[in-house]
């Protein structure tokens, strides 16, 4: 589904539902970049928490049925938990803690190359570069949280939905 039309669907929200049922994880930042940990609560609005400095870790108890994403705190940009976009922590003995690596995404050599122009090259100034009209759009499309969110909510309850139909 073209990104586009993502906007125009009535989606309903993701919250973290309140299952009182804990679990000891450590957030173990291996990236060079300051991690902020977002807690989705359960009116599916983000909590930020207080950040994870590079190659840092952190022992939170957080509870099953939580939702949690990581961006990054300069762009914005979204980070992975496990390898996955959200994560979602699982049942776990309570003695030993769960490792939740966060770490970068494998971005393109063009994604690589837009988030370098976004550091060097002021937004208003983006349009007067000597580059293809596309990348203009791609530039401008900055790292947005809500966006993100958003979709991942829309991949959530399709999954959840064909899982279901399937039981």
């Amino acid at each position: 589904m073209p990104e586009e039309n993502l906007s125009q669907l009535p989606v309903p929200r993701l919250c973290s539902r309140n299952s009182r049922i804990p679990t000891n994880v450590i957030f173990v930042n291996l990236t060079p970049r300051t991690v902020k940990p977002i807690w989705i609560n359960f009116q599916g609005e983000p909590q930020a928490y207080p950040s994870l400095r590079p190659h840092t870790g952190r022992r939170m108890i957080t509870y099953l049925d939580h939702f949690w994403l990581f961006r990054d705190l300069e762009t914005d940009v979204g980070l992975l938990a496990n390898k996955q976009e959200m994560y979602f922590p699982v049942e776990g003995n309570n003695v030993q803690p769960i490792f939740v690596n966060i770490s970068s995404p494998e971005f393109t050599l063009k994604e690589h190359c837009i988030h370098f122009i976004r550091k060097i090259v002021k937004p208003e100034d983006y349009r007067k570069l000597d580059i293809v009209a596309s990348l203009y759009k791609d530039l401008e499309d900055l790292p947005n949280m809500t966006k993100d969110l958003r979709r991942l909510t829309i991949t959530y309850w399709e999954q959840n939905r064909s899982s279901n139909s399937e039981a």
